[in-house]
């Protein structure tokens, strides 16, 4: 499951999940302890930015024993990534359309 780009946007507006999804994109699979000890934060904290960050699918986890393992789900950035290309699209197009008309004027 996907979220909306709005609820993908808000989820990582939030620092602490931003560097939770970071983290986890760049360190690989970690345990809550894993990620509370060098952050500063909570362990209940950490816990329930994960949530967060699992409600967007944005990360899942792995049961082993006793331990979850975290992983970050980069394709779930998709329909941000998406969202982006069709107003990079867009906007290339209105400056090209300004770039011309501004040229024309020029002349």
């Amino acid at each position: 499951m996907h979220a909306e780009p709005t609820a993908v946007l808000k989820i990582l507006s939030d620092p602490t999940r931003r560097a939770i999804f970071e983290r986890l994109s760049r360190d690989g699979e970690m345990t809550v302890r894993a990620l509370t000890d060098p952050s500063g934060v909570s362990q209940p904290a950490i816990s329930k930015h994960l949530g967060a960050l699992k409600l967007a699918g944005l990360v899942r986890g792995r049961r082993d024993g006793r331990e979850t393992y975290y992983s970050a789900e980069p394709k779930a950035l998709a329909p941000l990534i998406d969202w982006i290309d069709f107003y990079s699209t867009f906007w290339n197009s209105r400056f090209d359309r300004l770039e011309t008309l501004l040229k024309r004027m020029d002349q």
